[in-house]
C-alpha cells in the first residue's frame, strides 16, 4: 500500500515537472483509488503538503494545488537566495562522489532538453537545487529548497521557454564548475545571479495563474 510519504512525494515531483498547474483539484476519493490506498493515508499527504505550502484546502473546492500571487513567489526566491547562497557559503569542499552526482543530474538534464520532455527538463531543472544542497551535505535544507523550488514554479515557470531552459542549464553547469575549482565565492556569486533572473522574469500580468483563461478564450468575441 502506498504511504502518505510516497504520495506527498508523487505530488511535490507533479507540481515540479508542471504537471499539476496552480488550482488543480485533488480529490481525496480519486487519490484512493489511484495510489490504492485509504482515503486516511491520503488525507495525511495532503495535510503534509498543506504544511510545506504546497496545496490549501477550503470547506467548497477541497484540496487543490496553491495559487500564489507574484509577491509570494517573489519571498519564496529571496528564501531560496537566502538558503542556497548561505549553504555554497559555509562549503570548504565538495566530494568527488558529489561532482561526480552533480554533472550526472547536469547530464540528465541536457538529455531531457534535447529529447524535448519538458516536463522531465522542467522537474530536473529544479530538482537540480535539491541536489546541490543534499551534494554539499544538508538534507534538512534540501527538503526546505525542495518546498520552495516547487512554491516558484507555481507561478515562475508556467511559461518558461526552451530558450530560458536552456539558459537555466548552462548556470547550473557554471556553478557545478566553480565547485569543481573550489571557487565557492564565483559559486555564491553565480547562485545569487542565478536565482535572481528566474525572479526577474516574475511579471504580474503574464505570470499570474488565470484559472479562467481556458474559459475567456472560448468565449472571446468573434472579429468578423
Amino acid at each position: 500500500m502506498t504511504t502518505a510519504a510516497e504520495i506527498s512525494a508523487r505530488i511535490t515531483e507533479s507540481v515540479m515537472a508542471q504537471k499539476l498547474a496552480p488550482g488543480a483539484r485533488l480529490g481525496e476519493q480519486q487519490l484512493a483509488a489511484l495510489f490504492n490506498c485509504s482515503r486516511t493515508i491520503v488525507r495525511e499527504a495532503l495535510i503534509r503538503l498543506a504544511a510545506r505550502g504546497i496545496v490549501t484546502v477550503s470547506s467548497r473546492r477541497g484540496w487543490y494545488v496553491v495559487e500564489l500571487t507574484v509577491n509570494d513567489a517573489r519571498e519564496a526566491f529571496e528564501a531560496r537566495k537566502v538558503i542556497e547562497m548561505g549553504l555554497i557559503r559555509r562549503t570548504q569542499e565538495v566530494s568527488k562522489a558529489g561532482l561526480k552526482r552533480l554533472k550526472n543530474h547536469l547530464a540528465r538534464q541536457k538529455a531531457a532538453a534535447s529529447a524535448g520532455d519538458v516536463g522531465l527538463r522542467s522537474f530536473l531543472l529544479a530538482d537540480f537545487h535539491v541536489c546541490l544542497a543534499e551534494c554539499l551535505g544538508n538534507n534538512l535544507l534540501a527538503e526546505t529548497v525542495r518546498d520552495m523550488t516547487a512554491r516558484t514554479i507555481l507561478i515562475a515557470m508556467l511559461s518558461q521557454s526552451s530558450e530560458e531552459a536552456a539558459q537555466s542549464y548552462q548556470e547550473h553547469s557554471l556553478i557545478v564548475s566553480a565547485l569543481e575549482k573550489r571557487d565557492f565565492i564565483l559559486a555564491e556569486k553565480l547562485m545569487h545571479e542565478h536565482i535572481g533572473e528566474s525572479q526577474n522574469r516574475l511579471n504580474p500580468e503574464s505570470s499570474a495563474y488565470d484559472p479562467l483563461s481556458e474559459l475567456r478564450n472560448a468565449l472571446s468575441p468573434m472579429h468578423t
